[in-house]
């Protein structure tokens, strides 16, 4: 009886292993060690990829391609910088970081160590808050960032001896600035 025990544990393990890395290790990437050219400019091979690893989920992943298009040249290019006075009538059809109390500008960050190498990331253009009656910044109130966690890969040096130039993929978990809100100020007592 003990036997079956163990047999059905290591079958459950195998599955369990297999369902972690789809269709085993890589015929390209030996060892899960990928040369830069294997990894792909924009995105690793999708064999290396778990099913769930979706990251066209993510706001930060989906802002990517119209912030560059906002970027390209002769573009039409409305981006403040700093903290804007806000009326009641231009805001009924401005964008939601536009109309907050705490609004917030994108911009792209660009890591080539991770995937996905593009994300936005939100940037506060406040110290303070916007009044809703004069439309104009007040410091009774502070903008912060609000923060999302996201999964990402790192590329690492390989690991394995006698593959220099080679990377392996690493899972990390990263704080992404995804927009701004207004809090009340800490008070030094």
């Amino acid at each position: 009886m003990g036997w079956l025990c163990v047999l059905a544990l290591l079958a459950v393990l195998g599955r369990c292993r297999g369902l972690r890395h789809p269709g085993g290790v890589s015929a390209s990437c030996p060892g899960r060690c990928c040369s830069a050219a294997e990894l792909g400019a924009e995105a690793p091979p999708v064999d290396l990829l778990g099913r769930r690893l979706r990251w066209d989920r993510y706001l930060p992943v989906q802002l990517v391609p119209q912030l560059e298009q906002l970027e390209a040249p002769g573009a039409r290019r409305h981006r403040p910088r700093s903290c804007p006075a806000l009326s009641l009538r231009s805001g009924l059809h401005s964008q939601i970081h536009e109309r907050s109390l705490s609004p917030w500008r994108y911009r792209i960050d660009v890591d080539e160590n991770r995937y996905p190498r593009k994300l936005a990331f939100a940037e506060c253009l406040c110290g303070g808050c916007v009044d809703v009656k004069t439309g104009r910044e007040t410091t009774s109130l502070n903008s912060v960032p609000i923060h999302q966690t996201m999964l990402v890969l790192r590329r690492k040096p390989c690991p394995l001896p006698g593959l220099p130039g080679h990377f392996a993929l690493e899972a990390a978990h990263i704080q992404v600035p995804v927009g701004c809100t207004c809090v009340l100020p800490r008070t030094v007592r």
